[in-house]
């Protein structure tokens, strides 16, 4: 399953949120959103693997990638 994580706050997050929502995309079958605002361990999970304190991130399996279009592309051609 392909893991989400974002921040509420983050415009850009929120532009992946609504992409997925277009896509038809369903939380819990297709995606999981994580929480990675400051503070939380979804956060400190995106420094793990990605190295920077930086939302949204996905990962799928061994796919990992910052940046909303890049996301909101990887999901087209990956759900498509």
């Amino acid at each position: 399953m392909v893991e989400i994580y974002y921040s509420s706050r983050c415009p850009f997050c929120i532009k992946v949120v609504k992409a997925v929502e277009q896509m038809g995309l369903v939380e819990g079958e297709d995606y999981r959103l994580i929480d990675a605002a400051p503070g939380t361990a979804g956060r400190q999970t995106v420094i793990d693997i990605g190295g920077r304190a930086m939302v949204p991130f996905l990962v799928d399996g061994a796919v990992s990638m910052y940046e909303s279009d890049d996301i909101i592309a990887y999901l087209r051609t990956r759900f498509t």
